[in-house]
């Protein structure tokens, strides 16, 4: 355990300097495009990537000078699916990853990353994202992004997108600096374009000019009501964006429905819900999550009672009377995060 402690304790001092560079740099950014603070923090942590691993903002802009990532530790690996065709240094840090092959209907796997006490997100100013939780973990980047790049469609609700307006749900938005292998791994698995973006929004309220919508650099779908579409259609569509229409006039939009209107848009059938939590709490009450991949963070965050502190599933309830149980199929140990999988 000695090296390991020495490890760290050296880790966080040849970052500390970097962190504070960061920060300023991120902030005179920030203002100059108007964002605030919470947006700030958002947006350094999806497009500048781990500010905190990678050490400095040149280190993050110059790929020949960012560090390497960290290998994970294969502590238990399933044998279940089909081994995708990773390219040698996504095969280095990760190891074999295997997915299950839908014979028939969709194959629906979440992703989250949660403290030990179960938080997943702080809701609190400048602190509401992943990189809170994970302590802007670079392996955490890389998991996100190989997810990303073997899905066919991207699930996340309005919420999610309101909380990172400038983000794109692509394998180089999360990780840029794996961005070329995540495109090797796309074309070795015939995949024409990156995942449909989709985004379930009940009453309509997103912003069509926000970079997922307007960029043309991804397809994307957006899910709602009747009088969603109303609301909508007061702005300008873009071409590449779908309105999918649902029969409810307002409410929440089962999980049924969604993957119902995502089938039939993409070719694929694996389909990755990234949140938020309530959202996720939707699929599992319909019973219509295959997969779970939980990256856990040797943290506590604590909670207030009445805090809007938010867990993996919000909204819904299972235990006593209908407890869900996964079964763990795969771990592994990264720097400081375990990254979990279980099958339901």
């Amino acid at each position: 355990m000695a090296p390991a402690a020495l490890k760290i304790n050296a880790n966080g001092i040849s970052l500390r300097p970097a962190r504070i560079v960061i920060r300023i740099i991120v902030t005179i950014a920030a203002t100059g495009r108007g964002f605030d603070d919470r947006r700030a923090q958002d947006w350094a942590y999806s497009n500048l990537g781990s500010a905190h691993t990678a050490g400095n903002y040149s280190m993050l802009s110059n790929k020949r000078r960012a560090p390497p990532f960290a290998t994970l530790h294969t502590l238990v690996e399933t044998t279940r699916g089909r081994a995708l065709p990773l390219p040698p240094k996504l095969s280095r840090l990760y190891g074999a990853f295997r997915l299950p092959v839908p014979r028939s209907g969709l194959l629906v796997f979440s992703n989250f990353v949660s403290t030990l006490d179960g938080v997943v997100s702080l809701q609190v100013k400048a602190h509401s994202g992943g990189g809170d939780i994970s302590g802007f973990s670079g392996q955490d980047r890389m998991v996100m992004g190989l997810l990303r790049a073997a899905a066919d469609a991207v699930i996340v609700g309005s919420g999610t997108l309101a909380a990172d307006p400038e983000h794109l749900w692509t394998p180089q938005a999360i990780c840029p600096e794996l961005g070329d292998d995540y495109r090797r791994l796309s074309l070795a698995m015939a995949k024409p374009r990156a995942a449909l973006n989709v985004i379930v929004s009940a009453g309509g309220s997103v912003n069509l000019r926000l970079p997922v919508f307007a960029s043309g650099k991804v397809a994307a779908m957006i899910i709602t009501t009747v009088r969603g579409a109303k609301q909508l259609r007061r702005q300008r569509v873009p071409g590449t964006v779908q309105i999918h229409v649902t029969r409810r006039r307002s409410g929440e939009i089962s999980a049924a429905v969604i993957l119902q209107a995502v089938g039939r848009a993409i070719t694929g059938k694996r389909i990755l819900v990234e949140g938020g939590p309530r959202l996720l709490a939707t699929f599992y009450k319909e019973r219509l999550v295959d997969e779970q991949f939980l990256s856990l963070a040797p943290q506590l965050s604590g909670r207030e009672i009445g805090d809007a502190r938010m867990s993996l599933v919000m909204g819904k309830t299972f235990a006593p009377r209908n407890p869900l149980w996964g079964r763990l199929t795969d771990a592994r140990q990264g720097s400081r995060l375990l990254f979990l999988r279980y099958s339901f």
